[in-house]
């Protein structure tokens, strides 16, 4: 007797289950609906083909066909976004109350004029245009004029010898002679004026007169 109540409860809460269970997921099969239509132009009435029909925030969507027919699965509530180039883009919402699970629309787009700046084209010059405007234009000289004071061999003397080292110089001949040290570390440095090769070349340059004055 006592299986048969245990068996008997058991059956009415697996019947209440399913029951609640089915009342739960009968809204969410409502609110599937079966969004379809055109989408055409405002002012000639003419399908639009290849615009995107995009639910908003869903990631997912379709594109109408030749002449601008559209289908696809939405839920109640959902914003669809209606947009193709040349044209402004148009959102629209699936209505809540809707008492069946169909819906269609008519969709127009209006054309979406920019305007652009102007562009002038014009021919190439012939060789006769070409060679007369390069020989007769004046380029200014202000640019070469500041360029030769930079590069004056005087003024590039003067500079050197009074201006003080930057951080790069510094730093390159800083490291010169840590090399130089490192380099006769443990030993003495060789004087040039004991070297017979540096003499050499001193005598050389003598008899050339390199080192006579040039004015």
């Amino acid at each position: 007797m006592k299986k048969i109540v245990q068996y008997t409860l058991l059956l009415i809460a697996f019947v209440g289950l399913t029951q609640v269970k089915a009342q739960q997921t009968q809204p969410s099969k409502d609110s599937v609906i079966q969004l379809f239509g055109v989408v055409m132009t405002a002012d000639s009435l003419r399908g639009v083909p290849s615009a995107s029909v995009l639910v908003v925030g869903k990631g997912r969507g379709t594109i109408t066909s030749a002449d601008g027919i559209f289908s696809i699965a939405v839920l109640k509530g959902d914003k669809i976004l209606f947009s193709s180039i040349g044209f402004k883009d148009k959102m629209i919402e699936i209505p809540l109350n809707l008492p069946e699970n169909q819906y269609s629309v008519i969709q127009l787009l209006v054309n979406d004029t920019t305007y652009l700046p102007a562009t002038i084209l014009k021919p190439r010059p012939t060789r006769e245009q070409f060679e007369r405007d390069f020989v007769n234009t004046r380029v200014p000289d202000d640019a070469y004029e500041i360029a030769r004071q930079n590069t004056d061999e005087a003024a590039r003397r003067i500079l050197l010898a009074t201006l003080p080292a930057d951080g790069r110089e510094a730093v390159n001949y800083q490291l010169k002679q840590q090399a130089a040290k490192s380099y006769y570390a443990g030993q003495t440095a060789p004087m040039n004026i004991l070297n017979p090769f540096a003499w050499a070349d001193f005598i050389k340059a003598w008899k050339r007169g390199d080192f006579k004055s040039k004015h």
